[in-house]
C-alpha cells in the first residue's frame, strides 16, 4: 500500500487542514459526505468541530450507520477533539440522545478543558508503543479528555493540569487513534505520519 487513500469526514471541522497534512504525508485524500464515498478508503480522519452537530449531520446525510459499520469492520480512523468523542464508546457531559460511532473503549468528558475562551497550547509527550516518542506542540480548543480507558486501549499522551495533575489526551486501540488536541493546525505532521503508518502496516 504505497499510496493509501484516506478519507476526511467532511460535514464539519478542519477538513482542509487535515487533507493538507495527509497529502504532505504522501497519501491521497477524499472528502467524505455520503456513504458512497466510503468505498475504497484505507482509513478515515474525524476532525474537530462539534460532536453533537457531527452526529446530526451524519444522520441527515445517511452516513452514520455506514461509517459506524465500516469502523466495526476494521477501517482505521484518527479522531481529533470532537473526532475523539465520536470514536469513544461512552460520553460524559453529552446531550440527551447523543450517539457516537464508537470503537474505543473509553469514557470521554465533552468540553472538559472549558469553553472556547479557555483554549490553550501546551507541549505534550506523545509516546506510542509502536514508535519513538516525541514532544508535540498541542493546541486544545474546547477539548475533551479521557476519564477512563478499557482493556486493550493504550494511553499515548497526557496533558498537565494547573493543579499539578494530568489528564489523558491521546489514546489508541489497533487501527483507531484519537487525540483531544488539534495536530492539523500546528504545521507539525508527525502524528498524521504515525496514523498513515498504522493505515499502511496495521
Amino acid at each position: 500500500m504505497s499510496r493509501p487513500t484516506i478519507g476526511v469526514f467532511a460535514l464539519q471541522g478542519d477538513v482542509r487542514e487535515h487533507r493538507a497534512m495527509l497529502e504532505a504525508c504522501g497519501v491521497a485524500t477524499v472528502g467524505v459526505r455520503r456513504p458512497s464515498e466510503l468505498a475504497g478508503l484505507d482509513g478515515i480522519v474525524l476532525p474537530g468541530g462539534e460532536s453533537t452537530t457531527m452526529d446530526k449531520l451524519a444522520r441527515t446525510f445517511d452516513l452514520f450507520e455506514p461509517l459506524r459499520d465500516a469502523l466495526r469492520d476494521g477501517l482505521p480512523a484518527f479522531g481529533t477533539c470532537a473526532g475523539m468523542i465520536m470514536l469513544a464508546d461512552h460520553i460524559e457531559s453529552g446531550i440527551a440522545g447523543q450517539e457516537t460511532f464508537g470503537g474505543l473503549d473509553v469514557v470521554v468528558r465533552r468540553n472538559a478543558f472549558g469553553r472556547q475562551v479557555d483554549s490553550f497550547e501546551e507541549v505534550v509527550r506523545f509516546d506510542p508503543s509502536w514508535s519513538e516518542g516525541f514532544d508535540f506542540p498541542a493546541t486544545f480548543i474546547r477539548a475533551p479528555w479521557v476519564e477512563k480507558v478499557g482493556d486493550g486501549v493504550e494511553v499515548v499522551a497526557r496533558a498537565r493540569l494547573a493543579d499539578g495533575g494530568d489528564r489523558i489526551v491521546g489514546v489508541r486501540r489497533g487501527g483507531l487513534l484519537a487525540t483531544s488536541f488539534h495536530p492539523e493546525i500546528t504545521g507539525d505532521r508527525r502524528i498524521h505520519e504515525l496514523f498513515v503508518d498504522l493505515v499502511r502496516h496495521g
